[in-house]
């Protein structure tokens, strides 16, 4: 066991992540060593960075938790703390079940775990963090929390209201991050287009992202979970005229059946989600939209699921993710509606549904056979380079791969590339 040497294991989502690497950052400062989703945890201390978000997410947590208990009742740990979603949600009832955690974080109080360490929080270092990413690309977390009531979500329990960051605080850190040789940003927040509605009185979302855009050293802005219900529009321009935000949306859409819709309270319907889908098409050419949709929600009917497969079909979207729905206590759907839907039939629905968004991704990726598109390297695999284009985020979306030659190429470059072959997700090509 290394003395001074801390793990951290993150689990969820993005947002997590960013946590994390604040912590690390502190921790780093204040003298440990600090190692990262390590394969073989080494050291004396670990700090578990748990997701609480629906019922797949909460076992993972709980799993992990439980595996680095038993590592410590082994006197192969010296402590163990448990922090984020999870935490944030049941910290009275994790207490008590899992008495081996020497204490509970919710998901803003981390910075206390510092103290219980005996080791300062650093207020200069606020911006500051350790990327666990490719040094390349960073995330960038605009806000917390979300004051939509969507009935099946949880988010608004664990997070709390929607809270901005000051712009001038995210172009600080846009700033650092790029000295620091980040070229690429992936902005994200339980909800975007909310952004700056509480600091500002209105959605800030289009100039927040000019300013980031107008920042040297910032080669690609991405954006991540977008709300439909009132998007703002300028929006639009910005993603047309600025040629280092990318052309790629991140838009959970959940439905698009009517009756489904006004159940889940989304606050928008199935005519507004298609016209909103025209105006991305019109406004911003070549845009590439990413959505996630949900099967199974209480009372979705053979003719609701008919819907959402021919919205699928007749939107053709270039990146898609479903689910099924999982009720969660707390939420309006879990007090309101009977989870009807049988187990079965939800993994069925799941299925087709992926089944049809397979074969139009498929068509998708072969449309790009013959076409030059700018990549940027990630990582070298067997006898490949992995690289993705500005239509691609990290972790979920299909990737370029370019066999590796003579010519060495370097990780998080850019370069011109031919597409030659596809497959159902993947791109293959060549250096031009």
């Amino acid at each position: 066991m290394k003395r001074k040497t801390i793990d951290i294991i993150t689990l969820g989502c993005s947002k997590n992540l960013v946590d994390s690497e604040h912590l690390i950052r502190q921790l780093q400062e204040n003298g440990y060593q600090v190692t990262h989703d390590a394969e073989r945890p080494q050291g004396e201390i670990a700090i578990i960075n748990t997701c609480g978000f629906i019922g797949d997410a909460k076992e993972e947590s709980i799993n992990m938790i439980l595996e680095f208990a038993q590592a410590k009742e082994e006197g192969r740990l010296e402590k163990l703390y448990v922090m984020g979603c999870l935490s944030e949600r049941y910290l009275k009832e994790l207490s008590l079940e899992i008495p081996q955690v020497d204490k509970f974080y919710g998901k803003f109080n981390w910075p206390d775990l510092l103290r219980d360490l005996g080791t300062p929080y650093h207020e200069r270092l606020k911006i500051e963090r350790t990327l666990t990413t490719p040094r390349h690309y960073a995330y960038l977390k605009i806000s917390e929390g979300c004051d939509r009531q969507c009935s099946y979500c949880a988010i608004p329990i664990i997070t709390g209201r929607h809270v901005s960051r000051p712009m001038e605080e995210i172009v600080d850190e846009v700033k650092y991050l790029v000295n620091n040789g980040v070229k690429e940003f992936q902005v994200i927040a339980q909800e975007l287009t909310y952004y700056g509605v509480d600091l500002y009185k209105k959605q800030m979302l289009p100039e927040l992202v000019e300013r980031i855009a107008d920042i040297q050293g910032v080669e690609w802005i991405r954006l991540h979970y977008a709300y439909p219900a009132n998007f703002p529009t300028d929006l639009f321009r910005v993603m047309r005229e600025r040629p280092n935000v990318c052309k790629y949306m991140d838009i959970a859409l959940q439905h698009i059946s009517d009756s489904i819709l006004e159940k889940m309270r989304r606050h928008v319907t199935q005519a507004q989600t298609y016209r909103l889908i025209e105006r991305f098409r019109e406004e911003v050419p070549g845009i590439h939209l990413r959505t996630t949709l949900m099967v199974g929600y209480p009372g979705e009917t053979e003719a609701d699921f008919e819907e959402l497969k021919e919205f699928v079909r007749k939107v053709k979207f270039d990146r898609m993710g479903a689910f099924a729905y999982s009720e969660e206590e707390g939420t309006f759907a879990a007090s309101h509606y009977i989870d009807d839907v049988p187990p079965s039939t939800k993994q069925l629905r799941l299925d087709e549904l992926m089944a049809i968004q397979q074969q139009i991704s498929a068509e998708l990726s072969a449309e790009k056979i013959g076409k030059t598109l700018k990549v940027i390297i990630d990582r070298k695999e067997d006898n490949y380079y992995v690289g993705r284009t500005e239509f691609d985020s990290p972790e979920v979306d299909p990737e370029v791969l370019i066999e590796q030659h003579h010519t060495p190429l370097k990780i998080g470059n850019f370069y011109q590339v031919k597409i030659d072959q596809s497959d159902d997700f993947d791109l293959f090509g060549h250096i031009v």
